[in-house]
């Protein structure tokens, strides 16, 4: 474990340093890392470290292009650590629950997890710098860029290629035994696991299993934030927006949704959904 939590403290030191976390981002952070990789054990630190680094670097790539679009976001920038607990909050406890009870259907949850918050930090990157305007999921109708609920083919595309990159990487490590005995608790169940490299079923299921947890955790996502997450209107620029106050300084009117449900509850949310697809696959 003090290994573990060395290595977190690395990582988020670098992502702190690089400008991807805020301190309270990168203390979240080591907190998540310690968890999973002290915990879950080689496997799950590939995964949580594929997550984080492809997602950082399209976070900073072409962030110059992006900013306008997703100026009406609430957050931008360096990840708090809200946002942090938001995307890996549920990975983490699946994990701890790793350690308390080990369980052959946790390594594809856990994977579920990982591939919703890849997927949807990807498309969200990705489809910003769409050349077509979004439209929202419910009744197709165009939105601005940013606007959650919002789709472009783009984005979508973006889905598809983290859910298959944490799924080939989850196939692969399954196939290579990884998954099997990550832990000393984990070794009683090792010797009967799926995971342990020589039933070619499990891979493939996990291989097919962790796309498609991603993208139907994208589309419950989407389908939140057209729905219940919290929209406003700033009365001032008439300007949807997430903030419940402009950027011009005017408090904005809520037009959609619930007060409570914010874009960081949706992403919780669509985690969850994306470890109960893979937990069901493991059946």
């Amino acid at each position: 474990m003090i290994l573990a939590f060395v290595l977190a403290i690395a990582v988020s030191a670098a992502a702190y340093r690089a400008r991807v976390l805020s301190l309270g981002g990168a203390l979240a952070a080591v907190v998540v890392g310690t968890v999973i990789f002290g915990i879950g054990g080689a496997a799950w630190a590939v995964l949580l470290l594929a997550f984080f680094v492809s997602s950082s670097a399209l976070t900073r790539w072409r962030a110059a292009a992006k900013a306008a679009a997703g100026e009406e976001v609430v957050k931008g920038g360096r990840r708090d650590a809200v946002q942090v607990l938001a995307n890996g909050g549920v990975a983490t406890a699946i994990a701890a629950l790793h350690g308390l009870r080990p369980d052959l259907a946790l390594f594809p949850a856990f994977a579920g997890a990982i591939a919703a918050a890849t997927a949807d930090t990807w498309a969200t990157e990705v489809g910003l710098l769409s050349r077509a305007a979004p439209r929202l999921i419910t009744n197709g109708r165009r939105v601005p860029a940013g606007t959650s609920g919002g789709v472009t083919a783009l984005g979508t595309a973006a889905v598809l290629a983290g859910g298959i990159f944490i799924g080939a990487l989850a196939a692969a490590l399954v196939a290579l035994g990884w998954a099997a005995s990550s832990t000393p608790a984990a070794d009683v169940v090792a010797a009967a696991s799926p995971a342990a490299g020589s039933d070619a079923g499990a891979v493939a299921r996990i291989a097919l299993a962790t796309p498609a947890a991603a993208v139907l955790a994208a589309l419950f996502d989407s389908l939140l934030g057209a729905t219940v997450q919290a929209a406003y209107l700033c009365p001032r620029c008439d300007t949807p927006t997430e903030r419940r106050v402009h950027r011009c300084g005017t408090r904005t009117t809520r037009i959609r949704g619930l007060a409570w449900v914010t874009n960081d509850a949706v992403n919780l949310a669509a985690t969850a959904a994306g470890a109960l697809v893979g937990w069901l696959s493991a059946g």
